[in-house]
């Protein structure tokens, strides 16, 4: 008499590939339940759907969680100060002044394809900080990687690298992103009063991104003042032409949102 064969059975087949499929999304760290599995796998079934379909509805929601911890992650590394977003914005406060279609235009990121860079002049108070944060976020969601400063941390940071004797590390690392914002240059007059040397420690900072990435200026000097500003007018001159370079440049004008807030709370 010949051995009998055995055979494996349809349901201990699907628990086999069930342990392995399980230990495959551990392996590679697919954020999947095993009630989500089985889920899926029962409802393909009761559809009908098509290897290509429960492929893609398998690998559909880990990828999309991957890109959104990654947009988390940008987001986080910008250090950008508040929540602020375009959608937040009132378009309507100044809206004779301030351009909204040209504003969107930039959460596009096709100035920093172009490596274009971005000027906002203006008084305290019209939106720059709150409308660079918007475009900074919509940036980093499409995969640019931003970094927010305001003058005076640049500075404080770079003082700090000059003292360490690591300026050229700190180079590259504000180097290495793909816009950096600095806000904030003359809001409370910190770079001539506590850093003589901040023009040419801001040069150097524009001067190394130059044609690598995109820089943005928040300012409220104009730039025919930023010599009477910062004073050594060959070092300025150089700087400023650093950061017109490929500009895109916006003047703020109009009603202070800071203002009407204040006015209204009292």
């Amino acid at each position: 008499m010949s051995p009998k064969k055995t055979t494996n059975s349809p349901d201990s087949k699907s628990h086999d590939y069930r342990a392995t499929i399980l230990k495959s999304i551990e392996t590679l760290k697919i954020k999947m339940a095993p009630e989500e599995l089985d889920s899926l796998v029962r409802d393909a079934t009761e559809k009908g759907m098509s290897p290509w379909e429960l492929l893609d509805r398998f690998l559909k929601s880990p990828a999309n969680q991957s890109v959104q911890r990654s947009i988390e992650r940008r987001i986080a590394n910008a250090g950008l100060p508040t929540t602020a977003t375009l959608e937040a914005f009132d378009w309507e406060f100044n809206a004779k002044t301030i351009n909204k279609s040209s504003i969107l235009e930039l959460a596009s990121g096709e100035f920093i394809k172009r490596r274009d860079n971005l000027a906002f002049v203006g008084q305290s108070g019209l939106g720059k900080s709150h409308i660079i944060q918007g475009v900074a976020r919509a940036c980093c969601a499409l995969g640019y990687r931003v970094r927010y400063e305001t003058s005076a941390s640049l500075l404080e940071e770079l003082m700090r690298a000059a003292g360490a004797k690591t300026l050229p590390s700190a180079l590259r690392y504000y180097r290495s992103f793909d816009l950096l914002i600095i806000d904030e240059f003359g809001f409370d007059k910190l770079e001539r009063r506590e850093y003589p040397e901040s023009p040419s420690m801001l040069y150097k900072v524009v001067d190394s991104r130059n044609g690598r990435g995109s820089t943005a200026f928040l300012t409220n000097v104009d730039f025919g003042d930023w010599t009477e500003y910062l004073g050594d007018p060959a070092l300025v001159m150089a700087l400023l032409d650093r950061v017109s370079d490929n500009a895109i440049i916006f003047r703020f004008e109009g009603k202070s949102y800071r203002k009407s807030r204040t006015k209204q709370a009292t």
